[in-house]
């Protein structure tokens, strides 16, 4: 399934849960490497990612001399954002359309954030859906920009109120787009206590016509966060995605890795199994419990052939071989057609 095909198909409005669209968050995890890019996207597609996504931007187009860090500078210590952006701004225009051919050859979706005009605009190229940083939530003219392409929005919502975020829809509602949120924490990493993943429920509550989904911080561990995410209705889950964990600094340290996207997937297969289907329906295994663990209608002394039936005649016993309780209203009254014993199961047939 594509992103595109994800939008054009998906009801929101439907009470049940879907397996997630996965995006293997690479951002600029490929350390300006071309060679280490195209390894990432081999793991992110042997780990099952669907999508992996990249960061297109130019240091001086995204943040001042003056940007202070806002990450854990422990792990990463670089405190201006414009000289960590200003070491990893290598990939750009030529880099993404080789990386957008090497992912379409291995058949896994390839997508970009922008973060300036002229990598939006020259990522519509390679790109059917559009994804927007939690950082630009507010930034209504970059958001209309890139709407004004018609592809659907993917906008993650950290660390914004939820009047930022209904501000954010109502600039995109206009164009008519698709639109998927994401719920999101900007803190890295994320502490397991600050994931806040009732936070879905709220977003799947105030916009309940668009997508819900949810971009991961938080260390993999177990992937039991995004797993959770899922099961609140998660339909997209961004995280992102390194070869090395060990690695310090940029976002390898909070990362998820090939292995651990194996786990979350075969977590997955095996809760879904578990959830079976959204529909109440009998099951054909539990055929035998209703045929044997129901009760029947039962004779509770004997009744004579001819004698109208009172309630005091009956009881009600396992199995489930003759008439049901629940049609006992229609037995009393009914004259024996033939001498029925106590404890005979009752059956249509004896009655005129």
């Amino acid at each position: 399934m594509t992103l595109r095909n994800l939008f054009a198909t998906h009801n929101p409005c439907l009470n049940r849960l879907y397996k997630p669209y996965v995006i293997a968050e690479i951002g600029i995890n490929h350390e300006g490497s071309m060679e280490l890019a195209k390894r990432l996207i081999d793991e992110a597609k042997e780990g099952g990612a669907d999508a992996v996504k990249f960061q297109t931007y130019r240091a001086d187009t995204i943040a001042s001399k003056d940007s202070p860090a806002y990450w854990d500078t422990t792990k990463e210590p670089t405190r201006s954002q414009h000289e960590l952006f200003t070491k990893h701004e290598g990939f750009w225009r030529e880099e993404m359309q080789q990386l957008k051919r090497y992912s379409d050859s291995l058949g896994i979706e390839f997508l970009s954030t922008p973060f300036d005009i002229e990598s939006a605009t020259f990522l519509n190229e390679m790109m059917d859906v559009y994804k927007i940083s939690s950082s630009d939530i507010t930034n209504k003219p970059f958001i209309e920009y890139m709407c004004g392409f018609g592809k659907p929005i993917i906008l993650s919502t950290g660390a914004s109120a939820l009047h930022e975020i209904e501000e954010a829809v109502g600039w995109i509602e206009p164009f008519g787009v698709p639109l998927a949120l994401l719920h999101c924490v900007l803190n890295y990493p994320t502490p397991d206590h600050n994931a806040n993943l009732g936070m879905i429920m709220d977003l799947k509550a105030k916009f309940p016509q668009h997508i819900i989904g949810y971009s991961d911080h938080t260390l993999p561990h177990d992937m039991k966060v995004c797993e959770m995410a899922v099961i609140l209705g998660s339909v997209i889950i961004e995280k992102h995605f390194t070869h090395d964990k060990t690695l310090s600094g940029n976002d390898h340290y909070h990362a998820m890795d090939k292995e651990d996207l194996k786990r979350f997937r075969a977590n997955l297969e095996r809760t879904f199994e578990i959830l079976g289907s959204f529909k109440v329906a009998a099951l054909s295994d539990e055929a035998p419990a209703r045929a044997h663990a129901r009760r029947s209608l039962v004779a509770a002394r004997p009744i004579a052939q001819g004698a109208v039936v009172r309630k005091e005649d009956l009881t009600f016993k396992r199995p489930a071989h003759g008439v049901s309780p629940k049609f006992i209203d229609e037995i009393v009254g009914k004259s024996a057609r033939v001498a029925i014993e106590e404890d005979a199961v009752i059956q249509w047939n004896m009655f005129t």
